[in-house]
């Protein structure tokens, strides 16, 4: 196949992502790690745990970092920490991961979409203050694709409700909004560390952060079924712990976060570079911040096509989201209809992520872009 270069490469297929890139050069390391635990056997809550909240903590510049099971279990429990339960309402964007919304149906409230802005795919703040009501308890913008939302005008107006913000930051540690990282911005941020995240364990695992006291022991009974100490009960919790095992993962790879990061906005800017005359919508970088990609997202017509197409050329893909949250069947009691929130609804038509891993080669990015170019110009 023909590189940018001219040169023919070996290249006929590019996978969306490859763990085994990134464990190759760490695999003494956490081989390790992984037999230190087994080797000591505190499989739950051993040392490596509070080791690596810690080192979370100061690297997010966070008073407290709690871990939990999963990202999802860190957006249920931040949001029952800061008053969320049956008959209250969580504003949050209606294109973004199910877990955003499911976690508030399960704490029995009643999830209120809003739409997104179209460059960036991130909640537009300036549709808040319309569905602001009386039950409001908080406000969960989506650090969508590794980019933070617009938080100085959301804050404004969250300040100005006295509401809460918890922020979904599943897809953005080491992202900053101007000089603050990513889920230290709002009341609490919430982290995941699911494999195919930038920072990802050995499975499920999820991260809690906040400078408050109080919300910070609340979550750790919370986290370990509403106790403290073992077998006093004050209130009744989750069983959400971020295992030894993963924790041990998390302490040799986080290290490697930022370099891993600039690897993946080099490898975003090399796109922008070579689709820069291909008429395709590129990601936006809105320059609030420090954009780490956790996806690069692009918005093309005939996306299905698109999809079949890359299918046939062997390049990994993804579709983040096929449905927007207001169009979900489980939601359809909510009464929100077809039209009403159309930047979303244009969306989830168009957009196909590429690969972006850090250790995807040139050569793999020019067999991606000529895949783009040979179905655009077709």
């Amino acid at each position: 196949m023909a590189g940018k270069s001219g040169l023919v490469t070996a290249v006929d297929r590019v996978p969306l992502l490859d763990l085994g890139r990134q464990y190759a050069p760490l695999k003494e390391e956490l081989d390790a790690a992984v037999l230190r635990v087994m080797a000591h056997g505190r499989f739950i809550n051993g040392p490596e745990v509070a080791e690596f909240e810690k080192a979370a903590a100061g690297y997010v510049g966070a008073k407290h970092a709690i871990g939990v099971a999963s990202g999802t279990d860190a957006l249920l429990v931040a949001l029952r920490a800061v008053g969320v339960g049956p008959d209250t309402e969580v504003i949050m964007p209606t294109f973004t991961f199910f877990a955003t919304a499911g976690t508030v149906h399960n704490l029995g409230a009643k999830p209120v979409f809003v739409d997104i802005d179209p460059d960036t795919y991130n909640l537009d703040p300036a549709r808040i203050e319309a569905v602001i009501s009386n039950k409001t308890r908080a406000i969960m913008p989506v650090h969508l694709f590794g980019q933070c939302a617009d938080m100085t005008p959301l804050l404004k107006v969250a300040d100005a409700h006295g509401i809460p913000v918890v922020e979904d930051a599943a897809q953005a540690l080491s992202a900053s909004h101007g000089e603050q990282m990513a889920g230290t911005i709002g009341k609490l941020g919430c982290f995941s560390f699911f494999p195919t995240k930038n920072l990802g364990c050995l499975g499920d695992g999820g991260l809690i952060v906040t400078d408050d006291d109080e919300l910070s022991e609340l979550i750790r009974k919370l986290k370990a079924h509403g106790a403290k100490p073992k077998y006093y009960h004050q209130l009744v919790g989750y069983n959400s712990r971020l295992d030894t095992i993963h924790a041990a993962a998390l302490l040799v790879k986080l290290p490697h976060l930022d370099a891993w990061s600039r690897h993946r906005r080099v490898n975003a800017a090399r796109y922008d570079e070579l689709l820069a005359d291909v008429p395709v919508r590129r990601p936006t970088d809105a320059g609030r911040g420090y954009h780490i990609y956790n996806q690069y997202t692009i918005e093309l017509d005939r996306r299905d096509e698109f999809r079949e197409h890359l299918r046939s050329r062997n390049v990994g893909h993804e579709v983040y989201y096929p449905v927007p949250l207001h169009r979900q069947e489980c939601f359809a009691h909510l009464g929100y209809n077809k039209g009403d929130f159309p930047v979303s609804e244009r969306a989830v038509g168009r957009v196909c992520a590429l690969p972006i891993f850090p250790e995807l080669t040139p050569d793999e990015q020019d067999y991606v872009v000529q895949a783009v170019k040979d179905f655009v110009s077709r």
